[in-house]
């Protein structure tokens, strides 16, 4: 009896033995098994699939044979590991292991958006619903919907999010960019409030945010930003009104056909500094970093007025007779490729149309009503003396 049992003990061991050798080679050569497709393609990972469902859905797909044992070495050997939402890149010979590595890893391909500096928050909302690898959630809401959902109701989205390249996966949602956004402004004017300047006009943070959006839409030449903010800061400090185009465009909305008449000049919007004295109730348009900057550590100097000299610069003037001159100068006699800033190019996302940063550059100068393209306070007819000439960057005059 004894001998039998050591013979059956041996016998069973020996089976066990061939069954577990051929269980791991079984697994492992399904492991390295090349997945079964010839072109390169995309494997999506839906939010909360387990690694069962895909092991299932690969079969079904023919892209691969034998999940049930996929799912032993899963089990045995990553149990715990996370199955990282987003899609994956396959690519012909890439073995299941492979796939593993990459599924460890959360290899997931990864997508861009860029937001510009000085895009209005129309033209963001347009760029999240134009890119189709974002979920989109917020088609048909209102601004102030928008708002709700990321949970800051009440504050106007204008200039509330931060311009840079964002990367996300596939099935990420547009509210979930729209965080990152918002909280990326959030912590970049933190850090340049806590390191301003001191002696600023500004209440807080929020009106640095609109003066930094002032400049970011002046302007062209980015060393300019200082010398920009340093103008509008003085005027400031003197009750002088600020007279700067792009709020006027702003104010107008998307009457806004590319041209600036006297009539638009004159007209008492929120947002017109041609009609208001001081800063308008929000910004106009998303900052970067260094509109911010400037904001709050302006040039020092003693310059009240800057006019464009046609190649994204500016002539600076402290007085009226030398902006005046400087106006006949650039604004007068214009040249044929007259830009007010630089030509855009390179920082617009595809199918988006870039901001309406450049004031009319073909303004009618034929119609009564239309303000001559690019003059300055006229010295033939000065203002009034209480009336302050303004910054001039753009195409219209009073």
């Amino acid at each position: 009896m004894r001998r039998k049992f050591l013979l059956l003990l041996e016998i069973a061991l020996v089976l066990a033995g061939l069954t577990f050798g051929w269980a791991a080679w079984k697994v492992h050569s399904v492991v390295d098994q090349p997945i079964q497709l010839s072109a390169e393609r995309m494997l999506e990972v839906p939010s909360g699939t387990t690694p069962n469902r895909m092991f299932y859905r690969m079969q079904q797909d023919g892209l691969l044979d034998d999940p049930l044992w996929l799912r032993l070495y899963w089990r045995f050997n990553m149990a715990g590991t996370p199955l990282h939402t987003g899609e994956y890149r396959l690519t012909p010979g890439m073995t299941m292991g492979e796939l593993f590595d990459a599924w460890r890893r959360g290899d997931v391909v990864q997508y861009t958006l860029t937001l510009v500096e000085g895009w209005n928050f129309r033209q963001v909302r347009a760029a999240l619903a134009r890119h189709d690898t974002l979920q989109h959630t917020l088609d048909g809401l209102s601004d102030a919907e928008v708002m709700d959902k990321l949970g800051h109701s009440g504050v106007f989205p204008e200039g509330r999010f931060f311009p840079d390249t964002y990367r996300f996966v596939r099935g990420m949602t547009d509210v979930e960019l729209l965080q990152q956004a918002y909280m990326r402004l959030d912590d970049v004017l933190a850090q340049e409030w806590a390191a301003r300047a001191t002696d600023l006009p500004y209440r807080d943070p929020y009106q640095a945010l609109i003066m930094a959006s002032l400049v970011e839409k002046e302007t062209g030449i980015p060393q300019e930003r200082g010398q920009i903010a340093g103008v509008f800061i003085r005027r400031l400090r003197l009750g002088m009104m600020l007279q700067t185009d792009p709020t006027v465009i702003y104010g107008m909305g998307e009457r806004y056909n590319g041209r600036i008449t006297r009539a638009d000049l004159r007209e008492p919007t929120p947002y017109n500094t041609y009609t208001m004295v001081g800063l308008p109730p929000t910004p106009i348009a998303m900052v970067g970093r260094e509109a911010i900057h400037a904001a709050l550590n302006p040039s020092a100097g003693t310059s009240l007025y800057f006019v464009a000299r046609g190649d994204g610069s500016h002539v600076f003037s402290d007085d009226l007779n030398d902006h005046n001159s400087a106006v006949r100068e650039y604004q007068l006699k214009r040249r044929a490729d007259y830009r007010s800033s630089p030509a855009p190019g390179g920082k617009a996302a595809p199918g988006v149309p870039s901001p309406a940063s450049e004031p009319a550059q073909e303004a009618s100068q034929n119609k009564e009503d239309d303000a001559p393209a690019g003059i300055g306070p006229d010295a033939s007819t000065p203002e009034p003396a209480e009336k302050p000439a303004r910054a001039q960057q753009s195409d219209a005059a009073q």
